[in-house]
């Protein structure tokens, strides 16, 4: 487990690996094992300005391609994604520690079908339309800087560049430093597609260095970020300073609200299992659990069984890094000091080796405690009760986050409330995610949506001509 991973010790820059400006690397560590599997260059502000020029020089021609052959382009991108899935799911593995059936089926399988989208999108999107007495054009907003996040590697990175691609833009990506290894895979893919040189660029480094100097580049005219809220709002100033496009796809503190008419026993086994999904690191995740206090303890009893069954080593992954494991310890420790109940996990480390914590559940958790207003990221539920339904919705919505969230009950009260909660995306008894409908937030939880035409639209401004 401790070999080195194939890495490239370059940078891919105007359709070729070249070396980067300066020897410094970034160790890339499997958390399972705590093991350094393989090392990346740290990128500088010298290899940012030589992938923005790479992708300026790129963007006349990939935004006079006929969308049709972005879409051709776009569609062997998705084949030499899926070609290398095995691949791609064993390095999320060792790079994040997902487990195995994770890696392949989400972290995997899902991007290539988000791919897939976007090869139809480009095809079938209304670039051209007729308003009154004008002709209304949907044009490459231009260079897109892309950084993206840890927690998903490969699927923000498609969730970015492929609608940038199908818009006419040109990208160039900053991966989260704990997981460059997918991103290099990515631009590994990317080659074997054909893509022309420069449209799509791929510089590793550190947030504060490489990142910081793309978001700040005057030749980027787009920056697309996901990430923590905190740095989102400095990205956020940065471009408002320059008057650039910004996307932000930030935290989150979803609810989960079962009503008095839900299947209680799916609600919680469905509820805890979202939260357990990728140890918790999903912005979108459902960790505040409102349940009506006459079912309460029936819920907490449910839970606490349900988390059992998120063996640590085994359907529970690992925290990505150290720093991570020892916040998200943090936050449990936190909870039991404020006075929650603790009726399973705890902050104790469930493994001798690896970044692991224990699948977690609180009881008695009151809106005003740490771990029901802060964004934790790891496998910890939060169960709040609720007397009324004004209660509850007014619970749900006091927080400063809007990104996701989850009603349980008959379907048309589940879709009233739903329809009062203050968040971008909710899903009503169980609704599958759908990588067609548009994903971001309200609130505090970001700017703009991802995937589907939405995502499409981010990249596009328009231009009227009248006649």
């Amino acid at each position: 487990m401790g070999e080195p991973m194939k890495a490239h010790d370059a940078m891919y820059i105007d359709g070729e690996w070249r070396p980067a400006a300066s020897s410094g690397t970034i160790p890339v560590v499997d958390p399972a094992t705590e093991q350094v599997i393989a090392r990346v260059p740290a990128g500088t502000a010298e290899d940012v300005d030589a992938a923005v020029r790479a992708a300026r020089a790129a963007l006349p021609g990939w935004a006079a391609t006929p969308p049709a052959e972005r879409a051709a382009a776009i569609a062997a991108l998705r084949d030499a994604l899926a070609a290398r899935a095995e691949e791609i799911a064993a390095t999320v593995t060792a790079e994040l520690g997902a487990p195995p059936k994770l890696a392949a089926a989400v972290h995997t399988g899902l991007p290539v079908t988000v791919a897939g989208t976007y090869a139809e999108l480009a095809a079938t999107h209304p670039f051209v339309e007729k308003v009154g007495n004008s002709t209304v054009y949907a044009e490459p907003v231009g260079v897109v800087a892309a950084l993206t996040p840890w927690n998903y590697p490969l699927h923000q990175i498609v969730a970015k560049v492929a609608p940038a691609l199908a818009a006419g833009c040109v990208t160039v990506l900053k991966p989260a430093e704990d997981t460059p290894l997918t991103a290099q895979l990515f631009a590994e893919a990317v080659h074997e597609a054909g893509l022309p040189a420069g449209v799509f660029n791929l510089v590793t480094g550190l947030g504060p260095v490489a990142g910081q100097a793309l978001a700040e580049h005057p030749g980027v005219d787009m920056v697309s970020f996901t990430g923590s809220t905190a740095v989102g709002s400095r990205i956020g100033a940065l471009a408002g300073g320059a008057v650039k496009r910004v996307a932000l796809e930030l935290g989150g503190k979803s609810a989960n609200v079962i009503l008095p008419s839900a299947d209680l026993a799916r609600a919680v086994a469905v509820g805890v299992a979202n939260v357990m999904s990728n140890s918790g690191q999903t912005c979108s995740a459902w960790t505040r659990m409102l349940v009506p206090a006459d079912r309460y303890e029936e819920a907490v009893a449910l839970a606490a069984e349900a988390a059992a069954k998120y063996t640590p080593g085994d359907r529970l992954g690992p925290l990505v890094s150290a720093r991570q494991r020892d916040r998200v310890r943090g936050y449990i420790e936190k909870g039991i000091e404020e006075g929650a109940r603790l009726v399973a996990g705890g902050p104790e480390a469930p493994l001798e080796t690896g970044y692991y914590v224990s699948p977690t559940v609180f009881a008695d958790v009151t809106p005003g405690m740490t771990i029901a207003r802060e964004e934790i990221f790891g496998p910890v539920v939060s169960i709040l009760r609720y007397e009324g339904e004004e209660e509850a919705l007014a619970i749900a919505n006091g927080t400063e986050y809007g990104l996701a969230g989850a009603v349980w009950g008959e379907e048309t009260e589940a879709v009233a409330f739903a329809r009062r909660m203050e968040t971008g995306q909710v899903d009503i008894n169980g609704g599958r995610f759908n990588p067609l409908a548009p994903f971001g937030g309200w609130k505090r939880s970001g700017i703009g949506r991802e995937l589907g035409a939405h995502g499409l639209a981010e990249y596009l401004q328009t231009k009227s001509l009248q006649f």
